[in-house]
């Protein structure tokens, strides 16, 4: 079952937060598997989707905000664009649009910043907008602060949260093929009980970027996880493994219906309305071309097909809808 961790570290300006999406990511991909006209992703398009969902569910839970977290990276390489979509609850979903062939063991820089034109953007969108407000964006070139090239998504985010929030991060991320998780460490703008208490007290300490001792030492700490630790050890190990010194708060894990899942606004009702819009003339020449009309989600992947007989109901009058039985046989 995926889940979310989140912990403070006691008397220290530092929070943390592990996940571990195991069901909700399997989800994502056999979607897209199961996809005829697209098929898997290849591998190194997968581990930076896995990395990127992890990502976002991380960045999501810090905020207090309700509305869509969303996570872009897109450029000049063979994938156009990967995106990453996580709910204020915590429901997420991905997908990622190729232009062009993948090596096998493709960076993130060959993926989409072959040429310099790699960048990334996170979207904050809220859910009920006042008239005339726009979603926030904040959107980052895929390089350091020397102009190099990053091949770790983790540090394209952490340079973009030092921009946007003023505030240390350091992130560790990995996925394969069951399994995407994440290690987010930030530096926060308070110490001891105000980490509880959301005081708003700040120490001319906490407020020096990449200057605080406590944070460059649990941060050092966080950094030695493995791609290997971070994919196969549980969050009880990882957290003893990495910070058996310090006192951790820990608070109670988000899973199942509170924690991150899958979902995706895709259904076959919302295609048939579709369907309905295009009209009989349209549905008609698709099924007499091809046999059957075939719908594919371009998020999830998910497809949806309709034989004649599913489209003759979808455009039936309702008079003309068979009668439901009173029971279910």
């Amino acid at each position: 079952m995926s889940e979310l961790h989140k912990f403070l570290f006691d008397g220290q300006p530092v929070r943390g937060a592990i996940v571990r999406l195991t069901d909700a990511w399997v989800e994502i991909l056999q979607r897209r598997t199961a996809n005829t006209a697209t098929g898997p992703y290849p591998v190194p398009v997968r581990e930076l989707l896995g990395e990127m969902v992890a990502a976002g569910v991380l960045m999501q839970s810090g905020i207090k905000f309700n509305g869509a977290l969303v996570l872009q990276i897109f450029g000049d390489g063979p994938v156009k664009v990967a995106v990453a979509e996580v709910q204020s609850d915590l429901q997420l979903r991905a997908t990622a649009t190729l232009k062009g062939a993948v090596a096998d063991d493709a960076a993130l820089s060959h993926l989409v910043n072959v040429h310099g034109g790699g960048r990334c953007a996170i979207t904050l969108d809220p859910k009920d907008r006042f008239p005339g407000q726009q979603p926030y964006q904040g959107v980052v070139p895929l390089v350091d602060a020397q102009g190099r090239k990053l091949d770790h998504l983790g540090d394209v985010l952490s340079h973009y949260m030092l921009q946007s929030e003023q505030l240390d991060a350091t992130l560790v991320l990995a996925a394969n093929d069951s399994v995407a998780a994440g290690l987010l460490v930030q530096r926060m703008p308070m110490k001891g009980e105000g980490n509880l208490a959301q005081s708003h007290a700040h120490s001319a300490e906490a407020d020096q970027m990449g200057l605080n001792e406590d944070y460059n030492r649990i941060a050092h700490l966080a950094a030695s996880l493995t791609r290997d630790e971070l994919l196969t050890l549980d969050v009880d190990t990882i957290l003893r493994r990495l910070f058996w010194e310090e006192k951790l708060l820990r608070f109670e894990p988000l899973q199942g219906e509170q924690g991150p899942r899958f979902a995706c606004s895709c259904s076959r009702e919302r295609v048939s309305r579709m369907l309905q819009s295009l009209g009989v003339a349209e549905a008609e020449s698709v099924l007499a071309e091809q046999g059957q009309i075939e719908v594919g989600c371009e998020y999830c992947g998910q497809q949806y097909r309709f034989d004649p007989v599913d489209a003759a109901q979808i455009f039936a009058s309702p008079a003309q809808q068979p009668p439901v039985p009173d029971s279910v046989h």
